[in-house]
């Protein structure tokens, strides 16, 4: 029998492994055949050594990855910074003309309308949106005619009479509270 021992797991302590191992090997040439035939059998082979470690498994596949994915940064930010100027330039010129044509007329005698000028519009942004449909909504409401019909007017009046009644009685109340604590003082 013959045994073997793991020594370059990083992870696990070194392990005695008991049983055969064999490994089918195809030659290029003849002459690799010869040469190893006259190899000594009694000398263990190992495919890789601490020299020349074959990288395995998960090692191995985040070492793939690694190399499909890296990212050169600074050819990256090179790449960044030329765009970011030519949409610059673009933009500037862009401006430019538009500043240019302000007030001419086209071929058909119609002239642009901008918001450009010394007061451009505001720029609409949430809260600004929020702020114009809050104020519309005060108008709506402002607008609705709660009593149109003659009903309505009816029941406005019935609930507007008896919120009256009962602040009088609680009214009442109070004034029978104070004369009974004798802090009442009509004048």
């Amino acid at each position: 029998m013959h045994y073997t021992y793991i020594t370059r797991c990083v992870v696990l302590n070194p392990i005695r492994l008991q049983g055969y191992r064999v490994a089918y090997v195809v030659f290029k040439n003849k002459g690799s055949v010869s040469k190893a035939m006259k190899m000594s059998k009694h000398l263990p082979r190992a495919l890789f050594s601490e020299e020349h470690p074959v990288v395995t498994g998960i090692q191995k596949w985040c070492g793939e990855y690694a190399s499909r994915h890296s990212i050169d940064v600074a050819a990256l930010q090179t790449e960044i910074d030329e765009y970011m100027a030519d949409y610059d330039k673009n933009t500037a010129e862009r401006k430019q003309k538009e500043k240019e044509t302000v007030g001419e007329a086209d071929e058909e005698g119609w002239i642009k309308v901008t918001r450009q000028g010394k007061k451009p519009g505001l720029a609409r942004t949430s809260a600004l949106n929020k702020r114009v449909a809050q104020r519309e909504q005060r108008k709506r409401q402002q607008k609705e005619l709660l009593n149109f019909y003659a009903f309505q007017i009816r029941n406005s009046k019935r609930d507007h009479i008896t919120t009256l009644r009962m602040k009088f009685e609680e009214d009442k109340k109070k004034i029978q509270q104070m004369k009974a604590q004798r802090k009442f003082k009509p004048y």
